[in-house]
């Protein structure tokens, strides 16, 4: 096997995608699906309070959920969005209520059966944070965390995010353990999903591939054994932004440390479809959890969905290619008896509840 060959291909899916120019984005319809439970008219308004009330589902989709296995964890990326009224919270509230009370609304919804901590990626969270996580949500609920930039970004950044200087802290395992690893385990313990290294662009540091896949192998080396009595649900996971460095070398590396590859639907990666063959290497012989993220569309960047898809409270540019893609690969995991992590962006399509409903019942189809 070629270890200096790009495992998913040279062509225009291999992380060129980001720069090129994108088409002209849609405008968002008026006419709602089938698939959008949100169909009708606008939920009431409810008075900011301490509780945030669950939207109560229709029968369709209850029965959906009832068709998927319940090693499925669909969740969204982050839950602080007013709006979802009507899709998965009964009225309207601030971003700071459902921030902080939103979580046990998400977890009587029917096909939500996990959540991304974002906020982890910015700073360190408090043990006690997790554990008020944990108390929302219903059992068989979990979370994936995103350890901090601290550790995860090769380059302390700027106001405008371009890196300035080396970060002396990336990739220090230390750090990792004492401000991710020990208080995530043990304020969300059974609720304990994925822990994910989410390795940001490393603009220059990867151009060694070797000397960067060695430094990756001594991190993962470093990190404890997760404990399959406090959190047996917990795995650790990457993700990669740098598609050169997508190799079966790194692939190996991941497999070799028991450490999940996470696939990643966005703009600089190449498609999910191709993605899903490093999962299949990964798995040769010994299957193991699904991490996926759904995060952005081929050729969008994170500010042009931001701007056009708000309030995502509607599927504004549908992606079903990438949906597919995704819905094949959980469907091949779900076989194997593996559970499947999924979690979806509103950045995907425009609006990540809906989005999941739509990729449920592709998933429920190929089962």
């Amino acid at each position: 096997m070629n270890d200096t060959l790009d495992l998913f291909g040279d062509d225009g899916a291999g992380g060129a995608g980001g720069d090129a120019p994108a088409a002209p984005l849609p405008a968002p319809s008026d006419t709602a699906s089938a698939a959008d439970p949100a169909a009708g008219a606008p939920p009431r308004k409810k008075p900011a309070g301490k509780v945030v009330a669950p939207w109560t589902p229709d029968a369709a989709l209850v029965a959906l959920g009832q068709r998927l296995p319940p090693n499925l964890h669909f969740g969204t990326s982050s839950w602080s969005y007013p709006g979802w009224h009507g899709l998965v919270y009964d009225g309207q509230y601030s971003e700071s209520l459902l921030s902080r009370k939103g979580l046990r609304a998400c977890g009587q919804h029917p096909l939500l059966r996990a959540a991304g901590i974002d906020r982890g990626f910015y700073g360190p969270i408090p043990l006690t944070d997790y554990m008020q996580y944990a108390a929302q949500v219903p059992e068989g609920f979990r979370f994936l965390v995103k350890a901090p930039a601290s550790v995860c970004d090769a380059w302390l950044r700027g106001p405008d995010g371009a890196g300035r200087l080396p970060n002396a802290a990336f990739l220090n395992p230390e750090i990792a353990i004492r401000d991710c690893i020990v208080p995530a385990t043990g304020g969300l313990g059974l609720h304990c999903g994925p822990l994910l290294f989410q390795l940001s662009p490393l603009a220059g540091v990867g151009d060694d591939g070797p000397a960067f896949l060695a430094r990756l192998d001594a991190f993962l080396a470093a990190l404890p054994p997760l404990d399959p009595t406090l959190t047996p649900h917990a795995c650790y996971a990457v993700e990669i932004r740098d598609p050169a460095l997508l190799t079966p070398r790194y692939i190996r590396l991941l497999r070799d440390r028991g450490v999940r590859f996470c696939l990643a639907a966005r703009d600089r990666l190449p498609p999910v479809a191709r993605q899903a063959a490093a999962q299949a290497l990964m798995d040769d012989g010994a299957p193991g959890p699904l991490v996926l993220r759904w995060m952005l569309r081929e050729g969008r960047s994170y500010a042009m969905a931001e701007k056009a898809y708000g309030p995502f409270d509607k599927i504004v540019e549908p992606d079903p290619e990438t949906r597919d893609a995704i819905a094949d690969v959980v469907a091949r995991t779900l076989r194997t008896g593996q559970p499947a992590y999924v979690i979806v962006s509103n950045n995907a399509e425009g609006c990540a509840p809906l989005s999941i409903v739509r990729l449920a019942e592709a998933i429920a189809d190929r089962l």
